[in-house]
C-alpha cells in the first residue's frame, strides 16, 4: 500500500509538472543547432544517448545528499518486488532532472522523442524489480540491466552500496568502474544503511529533506559543514558521527581483510 501510494504521488506530481517539463523542451528546440525527423535511427539513438543521461542522473542521485533525499524512497523498502519500482521520487522537481535533457531538444531530437524514450526506459525498468528471476543468458547479463544487477543496486550490504546505475544498458557501469556482480556467498539485503521503519508515505517522501534541514541549521557550524551536509554525499557529518558509503566500505574491509579488492570493495589502506 505504501509503494501504491508514492506511485500515485508521482503520477500526480508528473501530471502537473510535467507541462512545464515539456515547454523547456520546446524552448531549448526552438534554437535547436540541427532538426532530426521521427526516424527509427533517431529513435535508437536517442534512447541510448539518454540512457548514459539517466546513468549519471542516477549516480548524482546517489552521490550528492540533496539529489539522495528525493530519490531515497525508491530505497526505503525492505521487500524486493514488482511493488517497489512504483516508489517514484516525489521531489523529482527540485533535483533538476530536466536539465540534463534539455541538451538533447537543443541539438535536434524533437520533444515528443524525448518523452518517448524516456518513458520507455522507465518503463524497462519495472520489471528487473524482482526476485523471481535468477539470472538472464550471460549475453543478457553482460549487455542489459537486469533483476540480478538491479537487486545489487538496491542491497544495503557495504559491498553493493552504490552500484549499478544502469537504466537499460549495464555498458555505462561497466565503463565507469560502478559495476558490481550479485554474489552467490552474500544474500542481498534490501533497504537502506539505516531503515526508517515507516509505512507513512509523507514520511517516506521526506524524512531526507527533512533531516537535511536539521541538520544544516544546526548551530556552530561553519558555511562549509553546512553546505557539505546538503550537497556533500549521503552520511557526511561534521563531527565524524556518521559514515558515508566510502568509509562503510572501508571498514568493512578492515573487519574482513580477505574482501579487500573484491568487486564492490576497496584494497586495504596502506
Amino acid at each position: 500500500l505504501t509503494s501504491l501510494a508514492m506511485g500515485s504521488g508521482y503520477v500526480l506530481l508528473a501530471l502537473a509538472f510535467g507541462g512545464f517539463y515539456y515547454a523547456m523542451y520546446h524552448l531549448a528546440y526552438s534554437v535547436r543547432v540541427h532538426t532530426f525527423g521521427f526516424e527509427w535511427w533517431v529513435i535508437v539513438c536517442c534512447f541510448v544517448i539518454d540512457d548514459f543521461r539517466y546513468y549519471w542522473f542516477h549516480r548524482f542521485s546517489h552521490e550528492l545528499r540533496w539529489m539522495w533525499a528525493s530519490h531515497v524512497n525508491h530505497h526505503s523498502s525492505q521487500q524486493y518486488n514488482l511493488s517497489t519500482a512504483l516508489r517514484q521520487p516525489w521531489g523529482f522537481v527540485l533535483t533538476g532532472d530536466v536539465l540534463l535533457q534539455l541538451p538533447l531538444a537543443f541539438i535536434g531530437i524533437h520533444p515528443n522523442v524525448i518523452v518517448l524514450v524516456g518513458s520507455a526506459n522507465l518503463l524497462y525498468q519495472f520489471w528487473i524489480h524482482t526476485e523471481a528471476i535468477d539470472k538472464m543468458p550471460r549475453w543478457f547479463e553482460w549487455l542489459f540491466n537486469t533483476p540480478s544487477h538491479h537487486r545489487v543496486h538496491h542491497g544495503r550490504n557495504p559491498r553493493y552500496l552504490d552500484a549499478n546505475y544502469a537504466g537499460t544498458f549495464m555498458l555505462w557501469d561497466r565503463l565507469f568502474g560502478t559495476f558490481v556482480p550479485e554474489q552467490s556467498d552474500e544474500k542481498v539485503q534490501y533497504g537502506l544503511v539505516k531503515n526508517i521503519d515507516t509505512y507513512n508515505p509523507l514520511a517516506v517522501a521526506f524524512h531526507e529533506l527533512s533531516d537535511i534541514v536539521k541538520d544544516v541549521t544546526k548551530p556552530h557550524l561553519s558555511l562549509r559543514a553546512r553546505l557539505m551536509y546538503a550537497f556533500g554525499p549521503p552520511g557526511y557529518s561534521h563531527d565524524k558521527s556518521r559514515q558515508t558509503v566510502q568509509q562503510i566500505k572501508r571498514e568493512r574491509v578492515k573487519s574482513q581483510p580477505e574482501l579487500a579488492g573484491k568487486p564492490g570493495l576497496p584494497l586495504l589502506e596502506t
